[in-house]
């Protein structure tokens, strides 16, 4: 298995700088964010004296709490500013006008970036070496290299990015059982985690055109590849821009067993030539991602689900099927109709073989508190079998 740990890059002090005062002395570290959000421009040093209501008055205001207390007490007051945050307001019994599915959607996003912003104001520092010198801090340093790389500098992040890495790190340890697969998917932090499996088992389970060569476009951990090799495709081109995502699948394909079928190419969707088969699960909702991590979910004015489609002419062999891997949601959420991908799929010159569906399984299908639970409890998830017109 190759050892991509040993190949972290290094993060060096080109990252933007934070500034505060301590004792009356100006002090700067290197700002972290994978996020990509800006260093916060008004930073006050707090501790376990804080309270809560005025951490959370600070918070909103913008200014950031650079955090010099007991790690523990700093997680407590995150969660206590979530419950402030999450505190649900009284219902004006004269607002009683239903709103649209678009505009509830519209609204649940700002919320989150809300939610996000003001959370994202707590912060830590984090040494050169990514200990964090505080009291009862745990040891992140597996879960740093593997998000940032090596470093040369000290630097500053949010508490809640930190607990992102943990999660993500124990994740990428125990990885995610996908029986389609014959093993488990270890996803990388930012890479996003195949845990809804009702796509994972359409691609398992429709006909194959061909076992010779398929193309695997924007291949994340590469779960859908290695379904693909599983089936017994002799050559599978994945494909991905992100660096990142092709280091996590290609160790999967190791740890799988599959590394011989899979080959990996940095590229904007295609490779070049032609295949029998390719398949790709672009980001479900066109919606402008808020963050760097939500590229996998969001996908601006369907500019990679367009390009796949309009790509097809020149990368489909002329019997071959393209599968697109796509939910519904976005059409009960009213931010694209049936109509217009079926549009779509008539100007890209294909025409639909056969459509397989399936009814998501995922706990916020069932979450009636969920801000979106009349979409989500319609939603489908469907792959479409897709050949050129001749």
């Amino acid at each position: 298995m190759t050892d991509h740990s040993s190949s972290a890059p290094t993060h060096s002090d080109t990252s933007p700088l934070i500034h505060w005062l301590e004792n009356s002395n100006p002090h700067s570290a290197s700002w972290r964010s994978e996020n990509g959000s800006p260093p916060p421009k008004r930073v006050v040093l707090a501790d376990d004296t804080l309270n809560a209501d005025v951490a959370y008055r600070l918070a909103c205001e913008g200014t950031a709490l650079l955090w010099r207390g007991d790690y523990q007490n700093a997680r407590q007051l995150l969660q206590a500013l979530g419950r402030r945050i999450d505190k649900k307001p009284k219902k004006n019994k004269a607002a009683t006008a239903p709103i649209s599915a678009k505009d509830a959607f519209n609204l649940h996003r700002q919320a989150q970036a809300q939610r996000a912003r003001v959370l994202g104001m707590l912060l830590l520092p984090l040494n050169m070496d990514y200990s964090i010198p505080l009291r009862r801090a745990p040891d992140v340093h597996a879960a740093c290299v593997e998000a940032y790389g090596t470093t040369d500098s000290d630097a500053v992040v949010s508490l809640r990015e930190i607990l992102g890495l943990i999660g993500a790190h124990e994740w990428r340890k125990k990885g995610v059982d996908v029986p389609a697969t014959g093993g488990r998917i270890h996803p990388y932090y930012g890479v996003f985690s195949p845990v809804r499996g009702e796509y994972i088992e359409l691609v398992a389970q429709a006909p194959l055109p061909s076992k010779t060569l398929a193309f695997d476009i924007g291949t994340g951990t590469g779960v859908l590849a290695a379904v693909l090799a599983k089936r017994g495709v002799q050559h599978i081109v994945a494909t991905d821009l992100n660096p990142r995502a092709l280091d996590c699948a290609s160790e999967n394909m190791n740890r799988l067993g599959f590394a011989y079928q899979v080959e990996f190419q940095q590229t904007d969707l295609f490779p070049e030539g032609r295949a029998p088969l390719i398949v790709c699960n672009p980001p479900w909702l066109p919606a402008r991602p808020n963050a760097a991590i939500e590229y996998a979910l969001y996908d601006f004015n369907s500019l990679m689900l367009k390009g796949f489609l309009n790509g097809l002419r020149q990368h489909l062999t002329d019997d071959g099927e393209a599968w697109l891997i796509l939910s519904d949601l976005a059409e009960h959420l009213g931010l694209r109709t049936r109509e217009e991908l079926l549009s779509w799929f008539t100007h890209a010159g294909a025409s639909v073989i056969d459509r397989h569906d399936a009814r998501p399984k995922h706990g916020k299908a069932f979450d009636r508190d969920d801000p979106l639970h009349q979409a989500r409890s319609k939603e489908v998830t469907s792959l479409w079998r897709l050949s050129l017109q001749h």
